[in-house]
């Protein structure tokens, strides 16, 4: 089989999109280029297998809104996907859609037909809280007396201090941070590659600056990985797989002191578990969303399972402030769909 031209455009566009334009343009954390990544290969598996689509017969019509549909049913009966994750891949299928418009206005009508698919009907779960009580035990937990302890409480007591996501932590290279200003901080750089500054408490401060001696020496170099990986070193960051299993080890410790700590810990909760305690502390809804990274007000109330009177004065107050070289892989021919486009063959 050989590949019309149309095919042989729309794979270019989808390797594109994944390898350039998304870890470039709109995202550097891996998580979610790989969500990105699944959510294609998931689609293109379903043109193949459930559609008969192929190299000779992709065209734009495989992208309209009722095969989008028909995916989303097969995701939930076939693939026995939560409505949760069905939200999430159409997401990152529209995101894909809006970018073949933009690319070609030929496609412009399917990415309008996209916006208007629903999103399942989902239940609302909170993210399980941790007690200030519960965080200091996890915080006691590491040994201050091995240099791995102290790295492991210089990462929780910075993802706790500023509630920043755990990519931005791992993210950060000795050069953002500014330990010696008059009022410290980190810059970290969040989704959208939209920049933050968050401040630092003088205890933070100090569990940094421990680690960074124990870790980088003297003169560190300004382009290393503050939280490195052992097995790389300064230029690989550590991962997020090695950081939830230390959390995981020392909340099982915690958990005997506290039994207010969970077992099952993820980074993300001291996130959580920091933006709860500003607002039970008083802190403004409107500052705790821009010290989340959060774009829009509505994310923060969702993810604080805030009330609908606290959101009423939550927006009164945001309106008072608001006066103030990847390989081609598609070139070949006698090949499968997912070859073509250049994603996994769909597993079954």
């Amino acid at each position: 089989m050989r590949a019309t031209n149309e095919a042989v455009a729309i794979a270019g566009h989808i390797n594109t999109f994944l390898n350039e334009y998304m870890p470039i343009q709109k995202t550097r954390s891996d998580h979610t280029l790989k969500s990105y990544s699944e959510a294609l290969t998931l689609y293109i598996g379903f043109l193949e297998t459930e559609k008969c689509v192929n190299s000779e017969n992709l065209r734009a019509d495989c992208f309209k809104a009722e095969t989008i549909e028909e995916w989303l049913f097969w995701l939930m009966a076939k693939r026995s996907c939560s409505p949760e994750t069905c939200n999430t891949r159409l997401a990152s299928l529209r995101a894909f859609i809006y970018y073949l418009g933009d690319k070609d206005v030929a496609y412009l009508h399917l990415a309008h037909r996209a916006s208007k698919i629903d999103r399942r009907k989902t239940t609302a779960r909170k993210v399980t809280g941790m007690s200030k009580k519960a965080v200091l035990a996890l915080l006691s937990a590491p040994s201050a007396e091995t240099k791995a302890g102290r790295r492991d409480i210089a990462l929780m007591v910075a993802m706790y201090s500023t509630a920043a996501r755990i990519d931005e932590i791992l993210s950060l290279k000795v050069e953002h941070l500014n330990l010696d200003a008059v009022k410290p901080y980190i810059t970290v750089i969040g989704k959208g590659d939209k920049i933050r500054t968050l401040y630092l408490l003088p205890k933070a401060v100090a569990h940094i600056r421990e680690y960074l001696a124990d870790a980088h020496g003297k003169n560190p170099n300004p382009e290393a990985y503050v939280f490195y990986s052992r097995n790389i070193g300064p230029t690989g960051k550590m991962s997020q797989k090695a950081v939830n299993k230390q959390m995981k080890k020392h909340a099982i410790t915690a958990h005997e002191r506290c039994k207010e700590v969970p077992e099952d810990i993820h980074a993300h909760q001291l996130r959580h578990a920091k933006a709860s305690h500003w607002l039970e502390d008083g802190m403004n809804i409107v500052q705790i969303s821009f010290l989340l990274g959060h774009a829009h007000l509505h994310t923060t109330m969702i993810y604080l399972d805030i009330t609908t009177e606290e959101e009423a004065k939550a927006l009164a107050t945001l309106e008072d402030e608001n006066d103030k070289d990847l390989p081609k892989k598609w070139r070949g021919s006698n090949q499968s769909l997912s070859s073509l486009c250049g994603v996994r063959p769909l597993k079954a």
